[in-house]
């Protein structure tokens, strides 16, 4: 069993919400758009290497690199234009 826990959600209705959101900016130009975006996927571990290594579980098939933003912070992010998505380490003492 891992040291970590990913937050995940439903990925059929998380993806049903992206076209979803796509067709409704596509329908309606009126409406403005970010200049940048992100979408995070949060990695609950009590300690670093359970930490670390949940973010590397996500950020491999993503075909990036982990980041040790020091701390016990880790993160990983691919960018699809001006969109990111990251996955993301806090410590749990920052989590509060």
């Amino acid at each position: 069993m891992s040291d970590y826990v990913i937050r995940s959600g439903d990925r059929a209705a998380f993806l049903a919400g992206l076209r979803e959101l796509v067709d409704f900016l596509t329908a309606n130009p009126a409406v403005v758009v970010p200049r940048r975006a992100s979408v995070a996927v949060l990695v609950d571990a009590s300690d670093s290497a359970g930490r670390r290594e949940g973010v590397e579980s996500v950020a491999a098939p993503l075909g990036v690199l982990t980041e040790d933003l020091g701390r016990g912070y880790f993160d990983a992010r691919r960018e699809f234009g001006p969109i990111a998505y990251v996955v993301v380490a806090i410590p749990p003492e920052e989590r509060q």
